[in-house]
């Protein structure tokens, strides 16, 4: 593979989606990138520059077509570029046990797109830029790909360049694409909910929705709701969406230990008949309550009436034996999806629950423990990708959870310190995605966390893709291999990245045989 290629005009390299380029980081060794993927599938690399002698004002950055075999291509309206932008970390996330954050520094996060996705042209306005763009002397700028296999694509080798330019010259690498003979369901495996607060728009859901993440619009006014129609239907054709919450929300959570009522069988129903009828529901219905032990049978009544109803009831709480039964007489538990933090797993009773048939997700807030993954901005990409996928899997853990994407400062662009909390700074708590005003955008733009956990929703699609071959054993085998528990994962993406390419090795050869 060819090295870095150091010129007169700045030295290019290629970085895995994994990796972190810092600003002042030393150049990487390759020039060229060589990627494995299935049909269906996106997969990503970045491309970073540096240049040790001067600035370049007016920077370049393209891609060609990917070519096959027998005329096959990947045409490059299938590869999304962006300009990786860096948010300063004025104090660190908390630092507890062996998992650290990287500390106070400049990070790249937010994804400025070439493109507007609504007219696939440069965005008309917007104060911070994509390209072309300048390079400062002996600091790096990344550009990170997306690519995206069609899934009528030909499994075999793909090639093609990726070249940046400025006014003194150009320098081109190398893209190497194997496609494998086997595909990803467009309907995701894992369920989830990721929560909207603030940003109302269609374009903000459909871009969790690319990322295979579900969503819930949270919050919502009686008169926002109505004047918010449902476009499920059109999201399950062409994202996949997999389930929905009903949003009857009881206010209960870790600050308040009082129920209302549930709402009416009638009312639920009337709810659930505004959804496609193929859709799996549930409801949202209390967070954080598991030390209020009055609102047991409060969970029971709202419990029975979601039941009755057809509706799965969801709280973000370990299981407990006192809720194994709604009190309907059916031994239906009262908590059908029971949604838990890794420091609550070791005592949870997860096996009565499954065996009872109930789910178990996880999901991930603040810095709670000394050994999990971190979801802060200052932490490595590789522990919003481990969860959802290897951990999940290795657990038996069927969704993900998460309480905000949405949570911005004042200026988020500049100011990352999203929430604060005894005493402690937890720098993109709650926050996935940037606000696009700033780059012409309307709606919202991705992060690099919301990419690594996309990756992590597809590892999970692997592990299942081999489980109906009959290979559940081995793919959990390696699954466990580089996440077992929580205490255990990998921190190394090389080997994660090994243990995805084992798996899909192992799926094309049951493909193609």
């Amino acid at each position: 593979m060819t090295t870095t290629q150091k010129s007169e005009l700045f030295a290019v390299w290629t970085a895995s989606s994994l990796e972190r380029v810092r600003q002042d980081d030393p150049a990487g060794e390759c020039l060229d990138i060589e990627l494995f993927a299935a049909r269906g599938e996106y997969e990503s690399f970045q491309v970073a520059l540096k240049s040790p002698e001067g600035e370049h004002s007016h920077v370049h950055f393209a891609v060609s077509d990917l070519k096959g075999a027998d005329e096959s291509m990947i045409s490059k309206s299938n590869l999304t570029l962006y300009r990786e932008y860096y948010v300063y970390v004025s104090v660190s996330s908390p630092q507890r046990g062996s998992v650290l954050p990287g500390g106070p520094g400049w990070y790249p996060d937010a994804l400025i797109p070439f493109l507007d996705p609504a007219t696939n042209e440069p965005p008309a306005y917007g104060e911070i830029k994509a390209a072309p763009f300048a390079l400062d002397n002996n600091c790096n700028q990344v550009i990170w790909v997306d690519i995206y296999v069609p899934r009528d694509a030909k499994a075999g080798h793909y090639s093609g360049t990726y070249t940046v330019s400025s006014e003194s010259g150009e320098v081109t690498g190398r893209i190497s694409l194997t496609v494998w003979n086997f595909e990803l369901p467009l309907k995701p495996s894992l369920k989830s909910t990721f929560l909207i607060w603030s940003s109302r728009k269609k374009s903000t859901v459909e871009e969790l929705l690319k990322h295979k993440l579900m969503c819930q619009q949270w919050n919502l006014s009686e008169e926002e709701q109505d004047a918010n129609p449902s476009n499920e239907r059109e999201w399950i054709e062409k994202y996949g969406v997999n389930c929905s919450g009903l949003g009857f929300w009881s206010k209960a959570d870790t600050f308040n230990g009082v129920m209302p009522p549930p709402p009416t069988v009638e009312e639920i129903q009337a709810a659930a008949a505004a959804h496609p009828s193929d859709l799996f529901l549930y409801n949202y219905t209390a967070d954080e309550i598991g030390q209020y032990t009055s609102l047991y049978e409060p969970i029971k009544a709202w419990a029975r009436n979601l039941h009755e109803a057809g509706i799965a009831n969801l709280i973000t709480m370990a299981p407990i034996p006192e809720l194994y039964d709604d009190g309907s007489g059916s031994g239906r538990s009262a908590v059908d999806i029971w949604v838990i933090l890794p420091m609550q797993y070791d005592k949870a009773r997860i096996e009565e629950v499954l065996a009872k048939g109930d789910e178990v997700w996880s999901y991930n807030c603040c810095v709670q423990d000394d050994y999990s993954p971190k979801w802060q901005v200052d932490f490595s990409p590789i522990e919003f990708r481990i969860q959802p996928g290897f951990i999940n899997q290795s657990l038996g853990l069927t969704g993900i959870l998460y309480w905000r994407v949405d949570f911005w400062t004042e200026d988020p662009w500049h100011d990352v310190l999203t929430f604060k909390a005894d005493g402690m700074d937890f720098n993109g708590e709650g926050m996935l995605v940037y606000p696009g005003e700033q780059v012409g955008i309307d709606g919202v733009v991705p992060s690099v966390r919301l990419k690594a956990l996309r990756k992590g929703i597809e590892d999970y699609e692997y592990i299942e893709i081999l489980k109906s071959l009959g290979h559940e054993q081995w793919a959990l085998e390696i699954s466990q291999s580089v996440g077992p528990d929580w205490h255990d994962w990998t921190k190394d993406y090389r080997k994660l990245e090994g243990a995805r390419k084992q798996m899909g090795e192992k799926i094309d050869h049951l493909m193609t045989r």
